[in-house]
């Protein structure tokens, strides 16, 4: 089935749709992500997530799945410093996210969900889901599109990561042209971690150059299996959420 896409449909179209419709916003990022992976990586996926979700969901939900844009810039104010990034301040993002939520509430729809692709945008899209449904009438979802990558077979490749193994082989399985040579990684640092503690260090990402695993285990038939259990989840949600919102 046809993915139903926002920019694709005219006003009276869209008006027509958005009051009984589920809007999916995909959010990515534009950021180093080490030597080998293309800067687009993060917006890619989600992109790619939610688009593959919203196909196979449309075949059994209840309303009408309406594919917005996906934002290709987050806060990634923390990879700055290794080039290659665009970033967006975490107020500026939120507010970013406020304003197309009550985009969307003002042109009739009354449902939304966001589909993160970057770590750094967590919290504040979090935050978003809460703040516009107080501010608009709106109810918001939110999830990153990772989220059932821990009930997959893993293979033994950390998860999720930053350019490791797991991004890197999805990205191989989406689009291997955007994958340089990787060099076998035998020195990742160990990383503070306190079990039930969020802990944010800007070292960390120094220590590790970057990049958080070994990309050189990464293969294209492992990424489009870990591709396909994403999408079957995502879709899941999606047709749950369509039925509870």
């Amino acid at each position: 089935m046809s993915v139903v896409r926002w920019q694709a449909q005219t006003r009276d179209q869209l008006t027509a749709l958005l009051p009984e419709a589920v809007v999916v916003l995909p959010v990515g990022a534009t950021e180093q992500h080490g030597p080998h992976l293309a800067t687009g990586t993060d917006a890619l996926l989600a992109e790619t997530a939610a688009t593959r979700a919203v196909e196979l969901a449309a075949e059994s939900a209840s309303r009408t799945l309406v594919l917005a844009p996906t934002l290709p810039i987050g806060a990634s104010d923390h990879h700055l410093p290794f080039g290659g990034t665009l970033s967006l301040r975490p107020e500026t993002l939120l507010a970013l996210l406020l304003d197309v939520a009550r985009s969307v509430a003002d042109c009739g729809g009354r449902r939304l969900v966001i589909v993160n692709g970057h770590g750094g945008n967590r919290g504040i899209c979090s935050a978003a889901a809460a703040a516009a449904s107080v501010r608009s009438p709106i109810a918001v979802g939110y999830l990153d599109y990772w989220d059932g990558a821990a009930d997959a077979a893993l293979g033994g490749t950390p998860l999720p990561g930053h350019a490791g193994g797991f991004e890197t082989s999805l990205v191989l399985a989406v689009d291997p042209e955007l994958v340089a040579e990787r060099a076998p990684r035998t020195d990742v640092p160990t990383i503070p971690a306190v079990p039930g503690v969020e802990i944010q260090r800007q070292a960390s990402w120094h220590e590790q150059d970057g990049y958080t695993d070994d990309p050189a285990k990464a293969d294209a038939a492992q990424g489009r299996e870990w591709l396909d259990h994403l999408v079957r989840r995502l879709a899941g949600q999606l047709v749950d959420l369509a039925a509870s919102i």
